[in-house]
């Protein structure tokens, strides 16, 4: 049976599934650890699918990949795209950053793969963009393009902080202070919301305070400590305010989705929180920005979702040619 295979590779994880007539199935789990090299870890998911001949795959991975050689940010592995789609036997090989593999997702979730936060309609073949805050802050747009889509790639994430309120100065001012800049990858991501929690306290003359990214989360959610629950909420608020800026900037009336680490843990509080309030708080442009959706991704899967809608798009642009 011919098939293909997609990949969603993290610094700690990777995930593995087959693609048989547009069904992702046979989603597999490891911890990058377990394999010495990211080709031994495809190998060994090929060697439990005997019954089928991979023929084409897609490797969305969390490091650079504009050249020949891909070497993992947070992990030891590194390989050649070139070798690599050789040493499988593959007909067509495509390795993508792994945010883009989460944009290339968006227009195919839908129903209980989202969440909504707020109001507005999305309007078919617009821009869409997406924010991930996570172990840093990922930031992609997607534009409709001829063939189907194209990701407009850069660094959003580290733009200039552009604090709101008096609390957010302080945050700015926190972080300055250390970094001598403070980006909005600062604020919006696991150290963003520990710089938050201790700008408070050091406002508050309360001195050092440690707690884990997970602990301010789980205190702020629990009542248990009101720094925590401040620092939640500023959080939202920035990301509200960011989410609406990257949405003008491109005019994403297609929606602008979260995905990242962070946000899919506490929704219930995004929905409460001032998100959408900072979100179309734009001044002039408000109304504008008004009608555009927001959207929580709820899909653990996305990743592979993203890379299949990559690969299906890539297969089909060279069957054309």
């Amino acid at each position: 049976m011919t098939a293909q295979f997609v990949a969603d590779v993290g610094g700690t994880n990777i995930r593995l599934a087959t693609v048989v007539n547009g069904e992702i199935t046979d989603i597999l789990k490891m911890l990058c650890n377990e394999h010495p090299t990211i080709e031994a870890a495809i190998k060994y998911y090929f060697s439990l699918h005997p019954e089928k001949n991979f023929t084409s795959g897609c490797i969305g991975i969390a490091c650079p990949v504009n050249q020949d050689q891909v070497t993992m940010t947070n992990h030891s592995w590194a390989f050649s795209k070139k070798a690599l789609q050789e040493t499988l036997s593959l007909e067509h090989l495509s390795v993508i950053n792994d945010f883009t593999a989460v944009a290339y997702s968006l227009p195919l979730l839908k129903g209980e793969q989202l969440l909504q936060v707020g109001e507005g309609q999305p309007i078919e073949g617009a821009n869409i963009a997406v924010l991930g805050p996570g172990t840093g802050l990922g930031v992609e747009h997607l534009t409709a393009v001829e063939s189907g889509w194209k990701t407009l790639d850069g660094e959003g994430g580290h733009v200039d902080f552009a604090p709101t309120n008096e609390d957010e100065i302080d945050v700015w001012r926190y972080v300055s202070a250390r970094k001598g800049r403070t980006s909005t990858e600062d604020v919006l991501s696991g150290q963003g919301l520990t710089n938050i929690y201790n700008a408070l306290n050091e406002k508050a003359s309360l001195g050092l305070q440690k707690r884990s990214p997970a602990q301010i989360t789980t205190a702020a959610l629990d009542g248990s400590c009101d720094t925590c629950l401040k620092t939640l909420s500023i959080f939202c608020r920035v990301m509200g305010a960011f989410a609406g800026n990257i949405a003008a900037n491109l005019a994403t009336h297609g929606g602008v989705f979260i995905g990242g680490g962070i946000a899919s843990r506490f929704t219930d509080f995004i929905q409460k929180s001032e998100f959408r309030t900072c979100f179309e708080a734009k001044g002039c442009v408000a109304e504008y920005i008004r009608h555009i959706p927001t959207y929580i991704i709820l899909e653990p899967d996305h990743g592979l979702i993203g890379a299949y809608a990559f690969l299906n798009q890539q297969l089909a642009s060279v069957d054309n040619e």
